[in-house]
């Protein structure tokens, strides 16, 4: 894929602030379970500070998808996100799944995880990350309705692309299982969650393998991190030791916005690829 100013190829750290939100969206009674709610609060409140003091120190400006429920939970997290000058996404309300709202809902939570976002930020979300990716067949149309420029939900190629949705598009920047930080690290039974939990180097190095590969094929990589995940101090302190090798191989460290605004311009001019959606409009027997 092409890229801005020669670069060999693209590169993005997403982090999902999604905090204790996760708890309370998967249990009316979560609010009673103070242990993985601690666990969830220590993404904003240890965690970013951490993860924003390597930004600042190495020059990297990046992308945060924040439930609107964690914006207004913890205000001086995304503050400091945006002290630094780093991009914030919508990431649904309350991490609460689309699949299991309707449509109506759906709109609804949307719109009020936007309004949080603006008004703490002064700017609407552009990007949208489904929780869970738990995308809908009516979840770019209401994301198009609103305005946003892109998602990251979908997982159809390894670099962006654009969803033709009949007349308006949005620009896919696709994550996988495989630059996720839930398979290696998460271990959260009361989500559902009980993978085993690897150490900080052999839990990394898939990453790694992942962005080596990005700069070979001149493609997108992007990680789709959490801050109470690989925000810990010992895997951020790999994470730390990699990137500033990983920083002079000559990937354009972006935001996804940023990266967006290029596949646009690359839509535009027809040299993007497009895939209509939804794939399948209705049940295949």
């Amino acid at each position: 894929m092409e890229w801005p100013n020669g670069a060999g190829f693209a590169a993005a750290i997403t982090f999902d602030m999604d905090a204790d939100s996760l708890i309370h969206a998967a249990d009316p009674a979560g609010w009673q379970r103070p242990y993985p709610i601690s666990m969830g609060q220590y993404g904003p409140t240890v965690a970013i500070p951490r993860i924003l003091e390597t930004y600042r120190r190495l020059g990297l400006r990046q992308t945060f998808f924040i439930p609107g429920w964690c914006v207004k939970t913890y205000p001086r997290a995304v503050e400091e996100i945006l002290e630094g000058g780093h991009e914030i996404g919508c990431h649904g309300w309350i991490h609460e799944n689309p699949a299991a709202r309707s449509l109506a809902e759906q709109g609804e939570d949307l719109d009020r995880a936007i309004e949080a976002l603006a008004a703490f930020s002064g700017t609407r979300p552009r990007g949208y990350r489904a929780p869970v990716y738990q995308l809908t067949n009516d979840t770019p149309g209401l994301l198009a309705d609103r305005g946003f420029a892109y998602d990251s939900s979908m997982m159809a190629d390894d670099d962006p692309y654009a969803l033709d949705l009949g007349g308006r598009s949005l620009i896919e920047i696709p994550p996988h299982w495989g630059i996720d930080d839930w398979p290696p690290f998460a271990h959260y039974a009361e989500i559902g969650y009980m993978m085993p939990v690897r150490g900080p180097t052999e839990g990394l190095a898939p990453f790694f393998e992942e962005f080596a590969a990005a700069k070979a094929d001149a493609g997108l990589w992007h990680a789709v991190w959490h801050p109470f995940l690989t925000g810990r101090r010992a895997r951020w302190q790999v994470v730390e030791r990699w990137l500033e090798t990983a920083l002079t191989e000559g990937a354009w460290f972006a935001t996804l916005g940023e990266i967006a605004d290029h596949a646009e311009t690359l839509r535009r001019a027809g040299r993007l690829r497009s895939i209509a959606f939804p794939t399948y409009a209705e049940r295949q027997e």
